[in-house]
């Protein structure tokens, strides 16, 4: 029986889904049938009223080392229009996943571990926060097939590490460490590998167990500052405020800071 490439959890009492990439024996890679599968389990996540936290994980000690050139190699043997056209499509797909986590109101972790290199690097990059084992490794990798980068990698990493640095990671696809990619800023934390899936849990749950629409909120605020001037942004948070107080949340959340207790949110 063939194995899914793509494992979806989703524990609806602790309002946490995970996201498990399931190609082991290929480091993970991205083929058409995982990349699929992501797109189809990040949708059903993002229309989970129930889930409030996302984790996106790998098996077998890695989270992905890129796409899966074996597969790309038959195309060698199309035509040059059909080879285009199965990049544009193939691509696509991967593109609509990646769009969707950016855009999901509910935040997206990213747990990774041993190689996360090519789109593993983009994928990683439009999570959240990305939590790291000691044991990854980090590499761009597309230079190495004579491409250029997918996975929205050419629009997250200028951000996050700065233009210059982006050309360098980008333009040589050096492999750096964990403690390298901390230094960065593409990682949030770094763990001792034995302790990854208990700190990540931990991670998710502690923001499965906040407000879950103020949260996804502030993560659209975010991320249109990217490309709003102030006076927009400005606007954007008066409404986005606006329209939390109307939540059954931000009422919790003031009555527990007068009684001076934990606020117990719902996610409503």
């Amino acid at each position: 029986m063939t194995e899914q490439p793509v494992l979806l959890d989703i524990d609806a009492a602790a309002g946490i889904a995970t996201i498990t990439l399931n190609r082991p024996k290929a480091l993970n890679a991205l083929d058409q049938p995982l990349s699929t599968a992501l797109r189809d389990a990040v949708s059903r996540v993002e229309r989970d009223d129930a889930v409030r936290a996302v984790v996106i994980q790998g098996t077998g000690g890695h989270f992905m080392a890129g796409g899966d050139i074996k597969t790309f190699l038959p195309t060698l043997r199309d035509s040059a229009a059909a080879r285009r056209l199965f990049f544009e499509r193939f691509i696509g797909e991967v593109h609509e996943t990646i769009t969707r986590i950016r855009r999901m109101e509910k935040p997206v972790v990213a747990s990774v571990q041993g190689a996360v290199a090519g789109f593993g690097l983009s994928l990683m990059n439009s999570c959240d926060l990305a939590i790291a084992a000691d044991n990854a490794y980090f590499a761009m990798a597309y230079r190495n097939i004579g491409a250029s980068p997918d996975g929205g990698g050419t629009f997250s990493l200028p951000r996050i590490v700065g233009l210059k640095r982006a050309m360098e990671i980008a333009l040589l696809s050096e492999r750096f460490d964990a403690r390298r990619a901390l230094e960065l800023g593409l990682v949030n934390r770094v763990v001792a590998a034995a302790e990854l899936a208990e700190q990540t849990r931990s991670l998710a749950a502690r923001l499965a167990a906040g407000p879950t629409r103020a949260l996804g909120r502030t993560k659209r605020l975010l991320n249109t500052s990217l490309s709003n001037d102030l006076a927009n942004q400005l606007l954007a948070e008066q409404d986005s405020f606006s329209t939390c107080s109307l939540d059954a949340d931000f009422a919790a959340g003031l009555q527990a800071f007068i009684d001076k207790q934990e606020p117990r949110f719902t996610g409503t």
